[in-house]
């Protein structure tokens, strides 16, 4: 049977998931440091992220406490849609990650950035998603990127029969951090930076 997913005290709007001492002003801490074209690691947080696996437009970092990519506790995904150039196709990518999110488990908080003349539209959601062996919270952020369609996901993983209580713990202690941080992530790494690196096997 899977865990159930936490329920997070009342309906997280904007208000709510940024309320009172959680906010911290964690904008430009999240910076790319490139020594190779074929090792890259992003700090987020403050936490170094280590490239692991690429493929597809896919590409994973993690910790260097979490280089088993079996049983990973912090990761950091960039999913890179070659073919969306426009906002109209973006806001399909956003929905297509939130219609998989609900399917696999329960959303957290959506909410839409307007167009601006200095930028385009942007999109977030959050959820936690669940299996028999893990909960897992993840945040994305949908954002045109270099004139091409970019989704930066962070995800966090609680393993083990207490998931469920750990798991609102965190969210209740981090939640509004990462999300502020994900969606103030301006220095992101350059598209054609993320194509030299290596392609992973399939698995």
């Amino acid at each position: 049977m899977c865990h159930a997913i936490p329920d997070v005290s009342r309906p997280l709007d904007r208000r709510a998931w940024l309320g009172g001492a959680l906010i911290a002003p964690l904008l430009g801490t999240t910076t790319p440091v490139f020594s190779a074209a074929a090792d890259m690691t992003l700090t987020f947080r403050g936490m170094s992220y280590l490239h692991r696996w690429s493929s597809r437009g896919q590409h994973e970092f993690t910790p260097a406490a979490d280089a088993d990519l079996a049983r990973w506790r912090d990761m950091l995904t960039l999913n890179v849609h070659d073919k969306v150039l426009q906002g109209e196709q973006l806001a399909d990518v956003a929905n297509a990650v939130l219609g998989n999110y609900q399917r696999h488990g329960k959303l957290l908080q959506t909410r839409s950035t307007p167009r601006t003349a200095e930028r385009p539209a942007q999109h977030f959601i959050a959820a936690v998603l669940g299996t028999r062996e893990f909960l897992e919270a993840v945040f994305a952020r949908c954002l045109m990127h270099e004139g091409t369609g970019l989704v930066a996901v962070v995800s966090h993983r609680v393993y083990g029969s207490a998931a469920g209580p750990e798991m609102s713990t965190w969210l209740g202690t981090h939640g509004p951090q990462v999300d502020e941080a994900l969606m103030g992530w301006a220095l992101l790494p350059r598209l054609d930076s993320l194509k030299r690196l290596p392609t992973s096997a399939a698995r």
